[in-house]
């Protein structure tokens, strides 16, 4: 058995507490569903245990650990936040961590019925995380820049689900974000990965903002395709408003990733359908109806 297939219980999570944080160890161990890279268990009612499973590196753990303390306090949402660091062991060699949780339901098993208002927060919690990054701040590699250089990845996502009738109208989108104007401002803090499954939602709009391992300091548009593919039709305007810092050029290549991200979501529930590993079925109607949205423009 390879360290890839280690199987994850509550007796390992506990057993590790009890060598690295005996003081956690009493505490109740649920495993929380879903998770493809990392797998979360709760840990009692305030905090989660991150274990690395399927993430080839141990990159995207330390990035939380280093970067997430001093973001999360002037973040206007609740974002999980490291308390304790779990070391690699004979017995699990790969990172883990102690995390504050966020309570609430993901948005992929929910859904935001106050529009307005879940408009409201993720505009404002952007506009506090889209500030200058340091200068040692993470640069990715697969994202973050223009919407050119990731031509290759959106053929293919184009070639595998898009339906012909749209297909002439989702390219237009695409090439659109291509000719706008690159980001030429200062590399600001990026989520990076902003998907249904990464947002947290309670009484009917949003109420946290988890997974952080793909941030990155780039081009803000990266996170404003939110405005299409997690609030409700009609809201994205209103979004823009409140965030107030997005020009034209911005919104242009926003849409275009927000058409890239929905037919990532759609190829993921194609895979569910298949039953390919990693796949989930459910984000197909939810990638189909963002990307309904991204060519509606609202």
């Amino acid at each position: 058995m390879t360290d890839t297939e280690i199987e994850i219980t509550a007796d390992l999570v506990r057993d590790l507490l009890q060598e690295q944080h005996p003081d956690l160890a009493g505490l109740d161990i649920r495993e929380v569903a879903g998770g493809w890279g990392n797998q979360m268990w709760r840990l009692g009612d305030e905090l989660a245990v991150r274990m690395q499973r399927m993430d080839p590196t141990s990159e995207l753990q330390l990035k939380e650990r280093r970067w997430l303390p001093l973001l999360a306090p002037r973040l206007p949402l609740p974002v999980p936040t490291p308390v304790r660091s779990g070391e690699p062991s004979e017995r699990f060699p790969k990172y883990w961590t102690v995390m504050t949780w966020v309570p609430g339901e993901p948005l992929d098993h929910g859904s935001i019925s106050r529009g307005a208002h879940a408009a409201d927060a993720l505009a404002g919690f952007l506009r506090a995380l889209h500030v200058e990054a340091p200068a040692e701040a993470p640069i990715a590699t697969d994202r973050g820049g223009p919407p050119k250089d990731c031509t290759e990845g959106f053929e293919n996502l184009f070639q595998a689900v898009v339906p012909d009738d749209i297909a002439a109208d989702v390219r237009a989108v695409w090439d659109d974000a291509v000719a706008a104007h690159t980001w030429e401002g200062p590399r600001v803090w990026v989520h990076g990965d902003l998907h249904p499954a990464n947002v947290v939602v309670s009484d009917g709009t949003l109420s946290g903002i988890v997974d952080f391992g793909d941030m990155f300091a780039g081009d803000p548009a990266w996170d404003l395709a939110a405005a299409w593919v997690l609030l409700p039709a009609g809201t994205a305007s209103r979004f823009f408003d409140v965030y107030a810092h997005a020009d034209e050029a911005a919104i242009r290549r926003a849409r275009g990733l927000a058409a890239m991200k929905s037919l990532f979501l759609m190829l993921m529930g194609q895979n569910g359908d298949r039953g390919l590993p990693g796949g989930k079925p459910h984000w197909g109607p939810a990638g189909r109806a963002a990307l309904d949205r991204v060519l509606k423009g609202v």
